[in-house]
This record gives structure tokens, sequence and C-alpha cells, in this order.
């Protein structure tokens, strides 16, 4: 007897019938909801055919059929010139996308693999994760359209910087809600805490704010441990690529080393961010003056961000809240610390 992954009644139970049925993909046996997205819904899903990853696309701002499709494609290109990568499954109709009850679904192998972090790896692995990220970037632009040309489906990294002015207006809406939030708790006083202390680092260094972007290039848009898997000590496959777009690729790469490198205390481990930004450079081609623009850049813009605090207080979302206590101190010591993040970047 099929087990239902999550209860009948639920709106976003999977139609499964009908989605094994386009894919000849057997009866399910288990499904399980795969837990760590935080805008797609993913179950890992059994059958009498095999063993699956189900996705359902439920993200309005990705979950075009036509751009998915387009994604897929991608994907098979880069598995092609030997990216690791899961290609989505063809189903009876030849597509990649399955659209049932107005709801757009994708169908993958699964694959065997585990999340690690930048503290589970070592130098000679950080290094490997540059030198992984740089061939994306790479084969990307043998593989997808010309810049200029094609514009993504996704929307492409803004050309200006955060402006502080709206950060400081940001600052007191998010204050304020943090005043009314009753009754206080610990984040409370967390949230109080780092956003007075940003709104004195941006006072200090307004003066800095960056022009606009540099050249941009094809990325993955979503580039961290939870959308890597490891087999054993190898990247098994890049997942996730429903931000694929037209960014400034360094910036990526700045951005990814600072999710998988950032220590609890908020701190980042600097020897490995060397090893991982030399072997980024050698395999995407990258100048050091290109990665010391993303380093200012993305230190700005972690200044002027306060999304986890946005889903906290404005949508009642907590899922993030965990990240923030390192996330938040990040921003401070990167502050305290430029010299030496760019320098580990660059040299």
């Amino acid at each position: 007897m099929p087990r239902s992954c999550v209860p009948p009644l639920s709106p976003h139970a999977p139609p499964l019938g009908a989605l094994l049925r386009l894919y000849a993909a057997g009866t399910a046996l288990t499904c399980e909801p795969v837990d760590q997205g935080l805008l797609n819904r993913g179950y890992r899903l059994c059958t009498t055919r095999g063993r699956y990853f189900l996705k359902h696309h439920f993200d309005p701002a990705t979950a075009d059929p036509a751009a998915i499709e387009r994604r897929h494609r991608a994907t098979q290109r880069l598995a092609d010139l030997g990216v690791p990568v899961a290609v989505p499954l063809a189903h009876r109709e030849g597509r990649t996308v399955a659209v049932v009850g107005g709801h757009a679904y994708a169908l993958h192998p699964w694959i065997d693999g585990r999340h690690r972090h930048g503290g589970q790896l070592t130098r000679g692995e950080s290094a490997r994760l540059g030198a992984l990220l740089g061939a994306v970037h790479a084969c990307l632009e043998r593989v997808m359209p010309p810049k200029g040309r094609t514009r993504p489906a996704t929307s492409p990294h803004p050309v200006e910087s955060a402006d502080p002015a709206d950060t400081f207006a940001l600052i007191d809406d998010l204050l304020a809600h943090v005043r009314r939030h009753r009754p206080a708790d610990a984040f409370d006083e967390l949230a109080r805490h780092r956003l007075l202390e940003r709104r004195a680092l941006l006072e200090q260094h307004t003066d800095r704010r960056p022009p606009r972007g540099g050249s941009v290039g094809w990325v993955h848009g979503d580039f961290h441990p939870f959308n890597l898997l490891y087999k054993d000590d190898a990247p098994a496959a890049i997942v996730d690529w429903d931000r694929l777009g037209v960014q400034p690729r360094a910036e990526e790469a700045v951005r990814a080393a600072a999710i998988f490198f950032v220590r609890p205390g908020g701190t980042l481990d600097l020897p490995k961010v060397r090893a991982y930004a030399r072997a980024y450079r050698r395999a995407a081609g990258a100048a050091p003056s290109e990665l010391s623009a993303a380093v200012h850049r993305v230190w700005w813009e972690r200044l002027n961000d306060f999304w986890m605090l946005r889903w906290h207080y404005e949508r009642g979302d907590t899922r993030a809240d965990r990240q923030f206590p390192a996330a938040s101190a990040l921003a401070v010591w990167w502050t305290r610390e430029y010299d030496a993040v760019c320098d580990a970047f660059v040299r």
C-alpha cells in the first residue's frame, strides 16, 4: 500500500498518482519531505521503479514551466561538460516539467550524498570547492546564450548598490517591529542590538558606497552548502538551479565563501577562503581586481541587508532565524577586518 508523504487533505500534497503515471515511474512506496529548502518543496520518493527526488516548483518567481525547462536544458549541457549536476528526467511527453493541477513539478534521480559546511572541509577541499565554482562559471559561458543578447528568466543582479538612506528607514521600521513584539524574547534583544549596531556602522561608512557593478556572467545564483551534495569527499551534484541568471560572477564567488566559511561566532576562516579564492580565480580566469571589487560590493550588501529580520517580523516566517546570529555578527567582523578579508580573496 503506497504511503502518502503528507496528509491527504493538505493543499500542498503532490499528486503522486498522476505524476508517476506521466513519468512511468512505478507505484509510490514512500515519500518523505526534504525540509531544507526555503522557497520550493522537495520530496524523497521511493517507488517500485527506483528512488527519486521530486521537486515542487512553488516559488512564483521561478515557477514558470518554460523557464524551468530552459534551466533544465542548461544543466544537461553542463553535465555533458562534466559538471556534477542532477539532470531531470523526461516524462512520456518528452518534457522535463510536469504541470498538474496548475503546479509545476520535476523528477530527478535521487543522489546519495550529504551536505558539507566549510568547517567540515580541509584546506585542500576548500580549494576544490573554489575550483568547482570557477568551472561552473567558465562552463556556463560556453553553454549559455551571449549575455548581451538573451536575458535570464530571473532578475539580474541590481547594477546600483544599496542606498543607505533606504536602509536607515528600514532599520527604523524593523526597530518599531521589535518594540511592538510581546512578549519580548532573546531574538528580539539580539535583533535590536544588531539593528542599532548596524545603523552606527552605516553612519560611519556611508561614503564607501560602491559604484555600479562590474562585468557580469552567467551564474548558478544560489551556491551554498544546501545546494551541493558530496559523496565521500567529492562533490556529487550541484542542485537547485532556479536562480540561474546573469550577475556579477565574482560576487557569487564571494557570497558563497561568506556562507560556506562563516564560523558560528560570525568570523570567516580566512586560510580556507584564501585556498578557495585562489582556485576559483584560476578556474574562472578571474583577475584579482575583479575579486577585490566583489568583496567590497558584497560587504556593502551585507551591511545593508536585513532579509532574515524582514522574514521574521514582516512575514512571521522564522525558518531563517537560526542563521541570524552568525550572519549578523559577520557584517560587523567583516567591517573591522576588511583589509584581511580582501587580502584573502586576491592573494
